[in-house]
């Protein structure tokens, strides 16, 4: 406990409050949404054959797969319709690259949000002080925002071709004994597509998070903020060519010499070329 606040005293959990701080939390959340949904799915088919002879229908057959979705290695038994006779039935396609990739990038994605939230928190000075480390912050955050667009869009194609795949229609074509006209074949109920919607659904929404937070680490970096220096410096430098020497309401001189700065409490001397000086040379 001793340990637990001493680190809760010397973090600044201020920068949660912050748009760089509040969104890498948010990705930290969504990226475990995003794997969990995808990685821990599991899913179940059924469909059902009757044959001419009762005996040797199967009126439930479950079809069981999972996350990675090889689903060329998933089999089942289904009857033949000819003398209790079985046989095995594989499904087809292979979709674990996509959904591979897809949760790869997840974890990823979590693993960087908790240790740059740990960063800002316990070590944003350093944070700061380093001009390296923004950088790097920001090169990863757009990296990962190209990754989460590429992983989300992979995997969404991937997915509906799973759902084709496992279609309990599309299922019924690959037994033998559904050929025969004779025998009926149904499904029963298909998958539950509803958990990896989900995944496809937070992927995108994680880049948007991602995408979005590209600014807000962008201001923390040198670039922005040398940027902004040479910004300032333009405008200053622009505003001082309108400066102009300030008017000084004394030295305004014409021909004439019309002067204010004299003395108002004294009589001014009124003098004019060949006219009198005085009242006494009038007189």
């Amino acid at each position: 406990m001793d340990t637990a606040n001493q680190l809760a005293s010397v973090g600044t959990f201020q920068v949660l409050k912050l748009p760089l701080g509040f969104i890498r939390v948010l990705e930290w959340l969504f990226a475990i949404f995003a794997f969990a949904t995808c990685g821990g799915y599991s899913g179940q088919l059924r469909v059902s054959v009757d044959c001419m002879e009762k005996a040797s229908s199967n009126l439930s057959i479950a079809i069981d797969f999972a996350y990675p979705f090889r689903l060329h290695q998933v089999s089942f038994e289904a009857p033949v319709c000819e003398a209790m006779r079985r046989e095995r039935v594989f499904l087809i396609g292979d979709y674990s690259s996509s959904a591979e990739f897809f949760v790869t990038i997840a974890v990823f994605a979590f693993l960087y949000s908790l240790m740059a939230t740990i960063v800002y928190i316990f070590f944003q000075n350093k944070y700061h002080e380093n001009s390296r480390a923004p950088l790097i912050d920001f090169v990863v955050t757009v990296v990962f925002s190209f990754m989460w667009l590429v992983s989300s869009s992979a995997w969404a194609k991937a997915l509906s071709d799973v759902k084709t795949a496992t279609d309990p229609d599309e299922v019924q074509l690959l037994i033998s004994a559904c050929k025969v006209q004779t025998n009926k074949c149904g499904s029963l109920h298909g998958p539950r597509w509803s958990g990896l919607n989900t995944s496809v659904a937070f992927g995108f929404l994680n880049f948007v998070l991602w995408a979005g937070n590209i600014w807000f680490v962008f201001k923390e970096t040198s670039w922005h903020k040398g940027a902004s220096r040479f910004a300032g410096g333009a405008s200053e430098k622009q505003a001082g060519t309108f400066n102009q020497q300030p008017y000084n309401q004394g030295s305004f001189d014409q021909s004439g010499s019309y002067n204010t700065q004299g003395n108002l409490g004294q009589p001014s001397e009124y003098s004019q070329v060949g006219g009198p000086t005085s009242y006494s040379n009038q007189m």
